[in-house]
């Protein structure tokens, strides 16, 4: 499958390995054992579902998009916009819709102390208060079990999650992951995170003939999946400061700082739209201008004379994307390359359904030590 990365994953001291016989764990260590050490998910999807489980220890209608248009440089006094924000739910707000022991999982990772920092400020100060011979002896002794518990914190602070997908899930996945490489390509990638609308003329003629204004912030593309997890795939995702959206076979993670939640695929609303946008900023390398229109505008979209310092601004067409759930997800996403990001917007919205259960009713191979 094109979109596997390995058949093996490491955690800290721990190696586990995925065979046809199932999932199994090998401590490179000695001192470990593997109860100290992460717990390896085991997630099948193929024909018939989606099946879930810990190997160790245990569709509605379609969103529709909205043109969309910036705000000038400077706003001239009544000229202000009321701005709703729209970035929706965080992930401490969104109710896990899907087995929830990854999402646990993620979660307790993520707030794991590190311990071995503390251990290793608390060397360095003895070191320092003995001094001489001693010193030396302190850190010969002290850094051996410095070095175990920050495998041991490499270890605590992942999740192991496997994935074996076949039939048309795999190829959903390699489409997604295909999709996503090419979204990583576009010159820019946004996240929409207030909208306001134009509602006098006033506005309108200081606004460039807006019918609706806009603030948005960077984002990124990739396949990088969120940090606590360590899987056997390529995980495409979307970034934007502490958020992120993360495209797993079975769900999307969400992701606000350290704290996760998911969504099921049969929970997500998707829509795409290719809109018109009056770019402000620097125009993107890819993108396409379809029209041009004035910094100051008069009721019939011309130049307002009045204005000495008017200008002409590039009337983009830019893809946008709308991911949204019942349970309060909403992302807008806007992309200079509008193609890019329809078929982003149509290959989530094809995902094959959850179907998820909680145990494979094959028979999930128990790890092997």
């Amino acid at each position: 499958m094109g979109f596997y990365v390995r058949k093996s994953v490491r955690a800290g001291p721990f190696r586990f390995n995925l065979s046809k016989s199932g999932v199994g764990v090998s401590a490179g260590v000695p001192g470990f054992r593997v109860g100290t050490g992460p717990r390896g998910n085991y997630i099948r999807a193929g024909k018939g579902g989606v099946y879930y489980r810990a190997s160790l220890g245990g569709r509605p209608g379609r969103a529709q998009g909205h043109q969309a248009v910036p705000v000038a440089p400077a706003v001239l006094p009544g000229a202000e916009v009321p701005m709703e924000d729209v970035t929706g739910a965080t992930a401490m707000g969104l109710v896990a819709t899907g087995p929830d022991d990854v999402v646990e999982q993620l979660n307790q990772a993520a707030a794991h102390f590190p311990v071995s920092i503390v251990a290793l400020l608390g060397l360095a100060i003895l070191a320092v208060a003995i001094r001489g011979i001693g010193a030396i002896v302190v850190l010969a002794l002290g850094l051996p079990g410095v070095v175990w518990l920050a495998l041991r914190d490499k270890a605590r602070r992942t999740v192991v999650a496997f994935y074996d997908v076949e039939d048309e899930h795999a190829s959903w996945l390699t489409e997604l992951v295909g999709a996503f490489e090419a979204l990583a390509s576009a010159n820019r990638l946004w996240r929409v995170t207030q909208s306001g609308n134009v509602q006098t003329t006033y506005q309108y003629k200081v606004n460039s003939g807006a019918s609706r204004l806009i603030n948005r912030a960077s984002a990124s593309a990739g396949m990088g999946g969120p940090k606590p997890l360590a899987t056997n795939i390529a995980v495409p995702g979307v970034t934007c400061g502490r958020q992120g959206l993360h495209f797993l076979p079975d769900r999307l993670i969400v992701r606000e700082g350290r704290r996760f939640s998911d969504v099921s695929y049969d929970a997500l609303d998707v829509g795409f739209n290719a809109g018109r946008f009056i770019e402000d900023g620097s125009v993107p390398r890819d993108g396409r201008q379809v029209d041009s229109t004035w910094r100051f505008v008069n009721l019939k979209g011309g130049p307002d004379r009045r204005y000495n310092n008017n200008r002409q601004l590039p009337v983009m067409l830019y893809g946008n994307i709308e991911l949204g759930s019942q349970g309060g997800l909403h992302w807008l996403l806007q992309c200079s390359r509008a193609p890019l990001a329809e078929r982003v917007a149509r290959t989530i919205d094809v995902a094959p359904a959850s179907a998820l259960a909680g145990a494979d009713p094959s028979g999930t191979p128990s790890p092997s030590d």
